[in-house]
């Protein structure tokens, strides 16, 4: 499968969101995921196994803080990389394979939920306050939710690409965790940060949800 037309049936299934007129964050994951999953599907490994494998990665997260204390934080940045880009896998794979289905959708949206209460717990577990942590992952949650409601109402497009879409969200608990290794303090500032871009996110979110539905 081309770039365009994989660019073409990722829209369908975003909304109507072209990731060609995307930001150059958003453009280029979705690009990366692509090359990835042409080889992924070159070797018949399906979008299921990918999404599974991806949320147990994302489950070593905080046991690696847990278990092997500071040198578990670098660990758990390295491997919400890896967690990432599976992540990121499981959708392209199904598109180029064209093994998309409504089960495999549910299915990898409950997963990165998931994905990301284990990232928080590691924050948590490297010092973050708990309140903190769990306030970031409502926000985040709540958008998503917001987002598939207003869907279900009716709204054809996403309408905005917040500034805390997935790949934002990534790229917070990397530095976080990293920012934490060299200062553990951090951490509290990496939250807080997520929070922060979710509250702003979810503004935004709404704006565009309210003048779709209204319109």
């Amino acid at each position: 499968m081309l770039w365009d037309d994989y660019a073409a049936a990722w829209s369908e299934l975003h909304g109507g969101f072209d990731p060609r007129k995307a930001n150059f964050l958003v453009r280029g994951w979705v690009r990366i995921a692509y090359g990835v999953g042409s080889w992924l599907s070159a070797r018949r490994i399906g979008p299921m196994a990918v999404t599974t494998m991806g949320l147990f990665v994302c489950l070593l997260v905080p046991l690696s803080v847990a278990l092997l204390d500071r040198v578990g934080i670098f660990l758990a940045a390295v491997v919400v990389l890896v967690a990432a880009l599976a992540d990121g896998l499981d959708g392209a794979v199904a598109v180029i394979s064209g093994r998309t289905t409504r089960l495999g959708y549910v299915y990898d949206s409950v997963a990165d939920r998931v994905g990301e209460a284990a990232w928080l717990a590691a924050f948590w577990l490297t010092g973050a306050p708990g309140w903190l942590a769990v306030a970031a992952g409502a926000a985040s949650w709540l958008q998503e939710y917001a987002r598939a409601r207003a869907t279900a109402a009716g709204m054809s497009e996403i309408g905005v690409v917040t500034v805390a879409e997935r790949p934002t969200r990534v790229l917070v608990a990397i530095f976080g965790l990293l920012a934490a290794f060299a200062y553990a303090p951090l951490i509290t500032v990496a939250t807080a940060v997520w929070l922060a871009l979710a509250l702003i996110a979810g503004v935004q979110l709404l704006t565009a949800i309210r003048r779709a539905l209204a319109a």
